[in-house]
């Protein structure tokens, strides 16, 4: 499809981590792009749980990618949700408001990124949104600071009351674990003088996982260093539980000797499992490529797809040398993929194999307390956090998020407030019945 009249066409499906590294890497390459994303702004998916407890606004973590890559001439930003990709046609469907849009490529990097994985129980997102996205956050930003509201109004009800005060975070992981710190910061710390009738003291947070272990990628050493600060701050953390059941008021679990029992709650974030977009099942079924369980597709050694050498995927859709679904991943995935193309258009040598460079893991547990783990060495407590703080400045995009993030974290952990409490009724709401209204639409769809 390339022709002397016109420069090669690079199509990159995603606004996240993946997409963006891969179209600033193109910068000054002789080739137009186009970045078709289901949103148009760029997510910094870590901070999505301060989001979710009032520390930040949701447009300090996903400033819009427009924004981000105005000055790069040679990009074109459109919306779009990708519902199908030609591999034989070098075309790419999407899907917006005003209906269908095809656009052809000459190279395609597929950076679409994961969503929340209920491992089967779909019906569990009712009543536990997940933290993939920034309606997931503004609805559990709504239910959390709505769950003492309510308990506030049925204080005199102490059964009722305390359902409302139960919190539980459902995936033991980094996400789980900053989610379960911040919860009780908030009660324990900035609402605990702001109601007349409950005590948010007293809210009961529980963090609770199917395997015996909580932080799996972290050294025992950091694992043990976090349960215990958690557990100080006022988290039970409860492993070993799976969760088989849920409903508005509560969860059903069992342990790990088929033990059944029932958790009151009337709050619960899931943050457990990710599945890949489903494109790349769509991907494997063009080319014969092998699919892992998370949906992830098996890729060459350089990122592309086998038998297309045009097409790249990045990031949380790519399975190779069980590489860990983190944003480092994405970054250095979508740059290598670029820096194929780029050289290909050069007439260099391709095929480069992608190594991941581990730059380390860390997370938050509380203010002024976190785990990091960078490469052989070890931290917990305050350095760890001044750590995880001057990382996570540094891959914020733009400095004005950056100036905005820093002053909300100073009225966050040094002092007792939150700037970002407000949550409407739509964003509450909003979310059930759009997927109500998808659900009726797909019934009125003619049997094929």
């Amino acid at each position: 499809m390339s022709n002397s009249a016109r420069r090669p066409h690079v199509v990159i499906i995603g606004t996240g981590f993946g997409g963006l590294f891969a179209a600033r890497r193109l910068r000054r390459a002789d080739v137009d792009i186009t970045m078709i994303g289901r949103t148009t702004y760029h997510l910094f998916q870590p901070l999505l749980y301060q989001v979710a407890t009032g520390i930040l606004s949701e447009g300090e973590v996903a400033p819009a990618a427009r924004e981000v890559l105005h000055r790069q001439k040679n990009v074109r930003v459109l919306l779009g949700d990708v519902s199908r990709i030609d591999l034989e046609a070098r075309t790419v469907t999407s899907l917006s408001p005003i209906g269908e849009t095809v656009t052809s490529y000459d190279q395609l990097i597929v950076a679409a990124g994961a969503g929340q994985s209920y491992f089967g129980n779909d019906h569990f997102a009712e009543f536990a949104p997940g933290m993939k996205s920034v309606d997931d956050a503004l609805e559990l930003r709504g239910r959390i600071f709505g769950a003492f509201e309510v308990a506030e109004l049925v204080a005199a009800d102490h059964e009722k009351a305390r359902e409302w005060l139960t919190f539980v975070v459902i995936g033991a992981g980094a996400t789980g674990v900053e989610m379960a710190g911040q919860i009780a910061e908030l009660a324990h710390r900035t609402l605990r003088r702001d109601f007349r009738h409950i005590d948010p003291g007293d809210a009961k947070i529980i963090l609770l996982d199917a395997v015996p272990t909580m932080l799996g990628t972290y050294s025992p050493k950091l694992q043990d260093a976090a349960r215990k600060r958690l557990e100080k701050i006022g988290v039970d953390v409860e492993l070993g539980l799976k969760v088989v059941g849920m409903d508005d008021e509560g969860v059903d679990v069992v342990d790990l000797e088929n033990n059944r029992r029932r958790i009151p709650a009337r709050t619960k974030v899931w943050a457990a499992g990710v599945a890949a977009s489903p494109l790349g099942k769509q991907l494997a079924d063009q080319t014969g490529a092998e699919i892992d369980r998370a949906g992830r597709i098996l890729v060459q050694p350089n990122l592309s797809l086998p038998g297309h050498p045009e097409v790249f995927v990045v990031g949380d859709m790519a399975s190779l040398d069980k590489l860990p679904g983190v944003a480092q991943v994405a970054m250095q995935g979508g740059a290598h993929a670029a820096d194929e193309i780029r050289n290909g258009l050069r007439g260099k040598e391709t095929g480069k194999p992608f190594h991941y460079f581990d730059k380390g893991n860390m997370a938050t547990v509380s203010r002024f307390s976190a785990v990091a783990q960078i490469w052989k060495l070890e931290f917990s407590g305050f350095l760890a956090w001044l750590i995880w703080l001057a990382v996570h400045i540094f891959y914020l995009i733009g400095f004005k998020n950056r100036v905005t993030t820093l002053l909300h974290w100073a009225v966050t952990f040094i002092g007792r407030d939150r700037s970002e409490r407000t949550a409407t009724e739509q964003q509450v709401f909003a979310r059930n019945a759009m997927a109500r209204l998808r659900a009726d639409e797909q019934d009125k769809q003619p049997a094929a």
